[in-house]
């Protein structure tokens, strides 16, 4: 019987091969765990592969760059090249002399080294992907299909789906290795204890307009040392940051951005939430849902290999849109709602925006339910699994 785990398709895979059809190398970027090494491993069976997490292949290569390289000749795949950030420049020289696609694959897990190493030396020679952990439509097209609070209990990360791993287990280890193995060579952390309480601060606010003021004087810690933490975060695709859309309205608009996490199953953890009963009785449960529905969004976007240009809308009044998606100047607006049976005045928002915006588009509204239900009196009614029908 054999033990090798399950592949899951990636729907980012149809991206990542036009690219290499294209460019002599390409380099998938995202956090620990996404499945960066499945996916190039998987598309690229005949590639050699040096992980740069081997201290044994780190030091051959400071040794001796030159030949390290003619060992592992092209095409290759260079795990986690952030750990050699000087890698990149010698790939350059070999690529410039031979200039053919696919040569190189390359994975990193931290954005601000890896964007840094490719952008002085692969400019214009790769390209870029980036790689999140498993969204609900390509859980769906694999067979896998959870009700609302298991959804948002198990996340995404694929040792959760396709290891085996119980998800109270992996996001804690999650959340614990990145401390250990990320945070330590970004910035300094003294307090720990604080760094952790920020984390559970931040989730607990999640979807919320994050007030660094207010959680300096909860932590304990500077504004500057939060913005500084935050940063890291950000740099590591632990969260992301929604910005708001103000374009061409007449009208006072909040300009302060929102914060949300990238996988939601590090949410739940940090809140302490470990069974889907408990999910559902939480008071946070509209926030849980709104940040799967916003990460889900991102994941849609990048695995079709597109910008996010995603948005959050308010006005001083307090009127918003949860989520508003942009394409060539023509805001998409789309309402999110946790509630499992539609209801229709879960849709006001949305044909309030559409009415008052004569450029928007036909409105959305995603919902906690498990079936979509097409148009609904001028809204698109989605299940999260649907969620594309919105975004591309």
């Amino acid at each position: 019987m054999s033990d090798k785990k399950p592949y899951i398709e990636r729907h980012v895979s149809s991206h990542f091969q036009r690219l290499l059809s294209m460019y002599p190398a390409v380099t998938v970027s995202g956090p620990r765990q996404s499945g960066k090494t499945t996916l190039v491993r998987h598309l690229c069976p005949e590639y050699d592969y040096v992980s740069m997490e081997d201290v044994h292949q780190r030091d051959h290569f400071r040794a001796d760059p030159l030949h390290f390289l003619e060992v592992h000749r092209a095409p290759c795949i260079f795990d986690e090249v952030q750990n050699t950030p000087d890698l990149p420049s010698y790939l350059q020289g070999l690529i410039d002399r031979e200039d053919r696609p696919g040569m190189y694959v390359l994975t990193g897990s931290r954005q601000i080294e890896l964007q840094e190493a490719v952008s002085q030396s692969l400019s214009g020679r790769t390209g870029l992907v980036d790689l999140l952990p498993l969204s609900q439509a390509e859980l769906r097209d694999a067979g896998i299909s959870l009700p609302r609070d298991e959804m948002l209990l198990r996340g995404g990360l694929p040792r959760v789906h396709a290891g085996g791993v119980e998800s109270e287990f992996a996001y804690a280890d999650y959340i614990s290795t990145y401390l250990e193995r990320d945070l330590r060579q970004l910035v300094q952390v003294r307090d720990y204890h604080a760094f952790f309480l920020f984390l559970r601060q931040l989730a607990s606010r999640v979807g919320q307009v994050v007030n660094l003021s207010s959680l300096s004087q909860g932590v304990g810690v500077s504004t500057t040392t939060l913005q500084n933490w935050l940063s890291v975060l950000e740099a590591s695709y632990i969260v992301f940051t929604l910005y708001p859309y103000y374009r061409n309205f007449g009208k006072r608009l909040t300009k302060s951005p929102k914060i949300y996490f990238t996988e939601p199953g590090v949410v739940a953890s940090l809140l302490r939430i470990t069974t889907a009963e408990q999910m559902g009785r939480d008071p946070l449960l509209g926030q849980i849902f709104e940040n799967m529905v916003v990460s889900e969004a991102l994941k849609t976007r990048f695995n079709a290999g597109k910008k996010a240009d995603l948005y959050c809308f308010r006005d001083t009044r307090g009127f918003e849109v949860d989520l508003i998606w942009d394409e060539a100047r023509r805001p998409h607006p789309i309402e999110i709602k946790s509630g499992t049976t539609y209801m229709d005045s879960m849709g006001q928002n949305v044909r309030k925006f559409a009415a008052g915006v004569a450029e928007s588009a036909p409105p959305a509204l995603i919902y906690g339910g498990r079936e979509s239900l097409g148009e609904v009196n001028g809204v698109q009614v989605l299940a999260l699994a649907d969620l594309a029908k919105a975004l591309l």
